[in-house]
C-alpha cells in the first residue's frame, strides 16, 4: 500500500473511531440525565465494565469457539456450493433463466423462521444451526458468482479465443480471475447472513454459542452483560471481516 493511500485510510479510521466515541458519550449523557430509560438501555460505562465479568464468568472462550466453528463450517459449505452454483447458472443459460429469480427471492426470505423444520430434520444439534446459516447465506454467493462471470469483459474472452484456449482454460485463466473480486463480495455478504442467522438460532433454541450467552444474560435481566455480549459479537464479526478483506487482497493479483 502506498503512502498516499495509507494517509486517507488512517484519517478515515480515526474519524470513524471519533464518531463512535462521540456517540457513546452522547448516549452516556442522555441516560445519566434521564432522557433515555436506563432499564432499557444501560449506560455505555456499565456495559464497558461488564466486559471482564462476562469474559471471565461466562466461559465466553468456549462459546466463541463453538460459534466460530459453526460459522466456519457454514462458510466453507456456502463458498463451495455457492461458487459451483453460480458457475452452473453461468454455464447453462436455461438453468439461469429458470432459477435466477427464485434464488434472488430466496435471498430476502426469513429463513430463520423455518428453524422448527430444521429442528425436525437435524434435531437439536449444531447441525441445525449450521444448516440454517448455510441455506440463508447461499443465495448471495450464487448471485454474485454469476454476476462476476457474466460481467467479464468480452475483450478478455476474445483474447482467450485468439490464443485457442479450451473452455476450461478460458474459465481458469480469464473468467474466474476476472470474477474473483465480485465473488469475494458475495462470500462476504454470505458470511454476514450466516453469522446473523447462526447467532439468532443459537438465541432461539438456546443451544450453545454466543447466542445462548445473550439469551441467558437477557433472561437474568443482566442488561449490561447482555449488551456487553452483543458488543463482543459485533467486535468478533468486525475482526473477522477485516481479516477476510486482507485475504481477498492477498489472493487478488496486483494491479
Amino acid at each position: 500500500m502506498s503512502k498516499a493511500s495509507r494517509g486517507p485510510n488512517a484519517l478515515a479510521f480515526a474519524v470513524g473511531i471519533g464518531c463512535l466515541v462521540v456517540f457513546l458519550l452522547v448516549m452516556e449523557a442522555l441516560i445519566q440525565f434521564g432522557f433515555v430509560n436506563r432499564f432499557i438501555i444501560p449506560p455505555p460505562s456499565e456495559v464497558a465494565m461488564s466486559f471482564e465479568r462476562v469474559i471471565v464468568e461466562e466461559d465466553i472462550l468456549h462459546r466463541f469457539l463453538l460459534t466460530a466453528t459453526e460459522c466456519l463450517t457454514a462458510g466453507v459449505m456456502l463458498t463451495v456450493f455457492g461458487v459451483i452454483g453460480g458457475v452452473l447458472l453461468h454455464r447453462f443459460k436455461l438453468l439461469q433463466q429458470a432459477c435466477e429469480t427464485w434464488i434472488a427471492a430466496a435471498a430476502s426470505a426469513p429463513v430463520v423462521l423455518m428453524y422448527p423444520l430444521f429442528l425436525v430434520i437435524f434435531g437439536r444439534s449444531a447441525w441445525t444451526i449450521i444448516m440454517i446459516g448455510f441455506v440463508a447465506a447461499l443465495p448471495p454467493v450464487i448471485l454474485k458468482t454469476l454476476e462476476g462471470l457474466s460481467d467479464t469483459r468480452r475483450v478478455l474472452v476474445n483474447v482467450g479465443k485468439s490464443f485457442n484456449l479450451t473452455p476450461m482454460q478460458s474459465f481458469w485463466k480469464i473468467l474466474f480471475p476476472a470474477a474473483l473480486p465480485t465473488i469475494f463480495v458475495g462470500i462476504r455478504l454470505g458470511l454476514i447472513f450466516a453469522l446473523i442467522n447462526i447467532v439468532g438460532v443459537e438465541f432461539l433454541i438456546n443451544f450453545g454459542g454466543l447466542g445462548q450467552l445473550i439469551n441467558e444474560l437477557a433472561e437474568r435481566y443482566d442488561l449490561a452483560g447482555t449488551y456487553a455480549a452483543i458488543c463482543f459479537v459485533i467486535l468478533v464479526s468486525v475482526v473477522f471481516f477485516m481479516s477476510l478483506e486482507r485475504i481477498e487482497r492477498w489472493l487478488r493479483p496486483a494491479h
